[in-house]
């Protein structure tokens, strides 16, 4: 099937048209930051009722990180709006290179890496629902933007057709549930390092103050793991049925499997930790931390680097 390359052109100006926006928004989500008072505020006085006495006391770190009703407010929405624009802008790119090509939009590095940042945005999109962590969306967007603009240009690959040996359904399956799970596994590495930097504001004086409290940054790489690890655990699977189907073995410890492989027991381990050994402080994180470090390892040094039998496909 012969490429559209008006589309495969109007694919690429969604591209980086996401990247703009969302080098916009986390200007703007930064500015937010910069513009959020750190004092803490004297408690309200107790009032005497049932309602009072059973209200949740309000956490220091909170009170100290609340944003003011005010200029910095109305920034922090703009770059809402903005990261939501950014993100269907960056939906458009990838169904326009799929129409373009035939195919998923998912057949190469470049194209793996734009589903892991939609991933990765999307994630922190819903995390934005359910915690006060709207602060931090200049920290979860500084990567995507670098990774989407490394793809954009040192990864950049025309829009064809894919290769024989990956004409299979299961690069539907395997490699769309290895991007998505990657992206949201990468909140929860930003959020985790977050945390190291709020529980040691002697180093980190000027910006530990103004983030959320620690345990919001801890339970929002938790809840993201417990969610996206299961996803990861299948995608392993998925991988190793193709691996069967394509070249007659489950696994051959190939440099693309091995490194998936160790991400996964140190994701399993964080998580193993958290619910056996009770570690929810800075040993958990720093096994977070290190799931992610890994991740990127894989994505970039053993597709970019080592030959192996994935080098071919460029696939994360």
């Amino acid at each position: 099937m012969p490429v559209d390359e008006t589309l495969a052109t109007y694919s690429d100006w969604c591209y980086f048209t996401a990247v703009a926006v969302y080098v916009l928004a986390m200007v703007f989500y930064l500015t937010e930051q910069a513009l959020t008072r750190t004092r803490v505020r004297a408690p309200e006085p107790a009032l005497v009722g049932a309602e009072d006495r059973d209200a949740a006391p309000v956490d220091p770190d909170e009170r100290a990180g609340a944003a003011e009703p005010g200029r910095a407010d109305r920034i922090g929405r703009m770059a809402v709006a903005l990261t939501v624009f950014g993100a269907l802008v960056h939906l458009a790119s990838l169904v326009l290179r799929g129409i373009a090509a035939g195919r998923v939009p998912w057949g190469n590095m470049y194209e793996f890496g734009s589903l892991l940042c939609l991933g990765a945005v999307v994630t922190w999109l819903v995390l934005l629902r359910r915690f006060p962590v709207r602060r931090l969306g200049g920290f979860v967007l500084a990567p995507v933007a670098l990774l989407m603009f490394l793809g954009g240009t040192v990864l950049y690959t025309s829009a064809a057709p894919v290769q024989p040996a990956l004409q299979s359904y299961w690069l539907v399956i395997h490699v769309f549930t290895v991007a998505t799970s990657s992206g949201a596994l990468l909140v929860s590495g930003v959020a985790s390092v977050l945390y190291l930097i709020k529980t040691n504001p002697d180093r980190f004086a000027r910006l530990a103050p103004r983030l959320p409290a620690a345990d919001t940054l801890d339970r929002v790489a938790y809840r993201i793991t417990i969610i996206a690890f299961p996803a990861y655990t299948l995608a392993v699977i998925f991988g190793a049925i193709w691996a069967e189907a394509a070249w007659g073995r489950f696994w051959g410890w190939d440099p693309k499997e091995t490194c998936a492989f160790v991400a996964w027991v140190v994701y399993a381990a964080y998580l193993h930790s958290r619910a056996t050994a009770g570690w929810r402080g800075g040993r958990a994180a720093a096994i977070n931390v290190l799931g992610f470090a890994v991740m990127v390892f894989n994505l970039f040094f053993i597709n970019l680097v080592i030959s192996g039998l994935h080098s071919y496909a460029g696939l994360g």
